[in-house]
């Protein structure tokens, strides 16, 4: 409720910024043509200021968002270089588990039949 009351507040407090505005215009010393001319001048001013600024906020813009691309860019290729690590670190893994295997199959082998390719004899 109060942030209601805050931005009510501050309506008003534009509204009577603009009342005073536009009577201070009336009731200036200057003739009505001068008026007039700073008004002209005082609005394309404003809206040189307005384009100005539009301009600033765009470019400023692009570079967060080019930025945010190369931060992008960069971790991605982090993070395909560490998946490419990864999977190389499983393969060799699995290399020595194979190989382990297999020198466990050879040496039951040898062991069950012996080295001359017969059963052991069991005593």
């Amino acid at each position: 409720m109060s942030d209601q009351q805050g931005s009510n507040g501050f309506s008003w407090f534009l509204a009577g910024l603009g009342a005073g505005a536009i009577l201070g215009v009336l009731f200036a010393p200057k003739p009505g043509k001068d008026t007039r001319q700073d008004l002209a001048v005082g609005a394309r001013e404003g809206t040189e200021y307005l384009r100005q600024r539009s301009r600033d906020a765009a470019d400023q813009v692009n570079q967060y968002v080019d930025r945010s691309k190369d931060y992008m860019d960069k971790g991605r290729t982090q993070w395909e270089e560490f998946v490419n690590r990864g999977r190389h670190f499983v393969n060799e893994q699995s290399d020595k588990v194979s190989a382990a295997v297999e020198a466990g199959k050879e040496a039951y082998q040898e062991s069950s039949t012996g080295t001359t390719g017969e059963p052991p004899v069991q005593a």
